[in-house]
């Protein structure tokens, strides 16, 4: 997901590494703290695979810094990952969150539809963190005052969630037109 966050935020314009970083974490920290370990060697992998570039800038009062900007290459990465993320980008909640960041960024509603389908799709299979045998358990089937509740809050979010999912899929006006789209630089 690291990578879908780098391409997503550089695909709204160049940054310097910091300001990735910043943004980055403002996004996903608060479930994944992004280390400059992860980060960096991250951003010189892609660096090399030709998603982006990096030059250098001079600094207006501090030292020169590196600004990194998105390649061609790099747009048709990320144009990829969001309109064919993988099953678990869509069945984990952090990271369907981080393809949903950035799902305005496709420019063809229909696709971003289509992605939005199938979270629903996973959403309303019928599923617990418990089970007897093969039949989920219901919350008010659980003893255990933790259990009940991480059920008690997960039907929570699932039931906003789905109403969100249903109001943007069988709304009459849908998602209009990308705000940003992603642009060529």
């Amino acid at each position: 997901m690291l990578e879908l966050l780098i391409l997503g935020h550089l695909a709204q314009g160049p940054l310097h590494g910091y300001e990735l970083r910043r943004r980055v974490e403002q996004l996903s920290g608060h479930t994944r703290p992004v280390s400059d370990g992860s980060l960096y060697p991250a951003i010189n992998r892609m660096v090399k695979r030709g998603l982006l570039t990096r030059h250098i800038e001079p600094g207006a009062v501090a030292a020169q810094r590196y600004v990194l900007t998105l390649t061609d290459a790099g747009r048709d990465e990320l144009l990829r990952r969001l309109r064919d993320p993988a099953q678990h980008e869509i069945t984990d909640h952090a990271r369907f969150f981080t393809i949903l960041a950035f799902l305005s960024l496709l420019p063809d509603v229909e696709e971003q539809h289509a992605v939005l389908h199938r979270r629903l799709e996973f959403l309303e299979t019928p599923a617990s963190f418990f089970y007897d045998g093969d039949r989920p358990l219901r919350a008010e089937e659980v003893a255990d005052p933790y259990r009940r509740g991480m059920l008690l809050t997960a039907r929570a979010m699932s039931r906003a969630e789905r109403a969100w999912l249903h109001e943007i899929l069988d709304g009459e006006q849908g998602i209009a037109a990308p705000a940003q789209a992603v642009s060529k630089r």
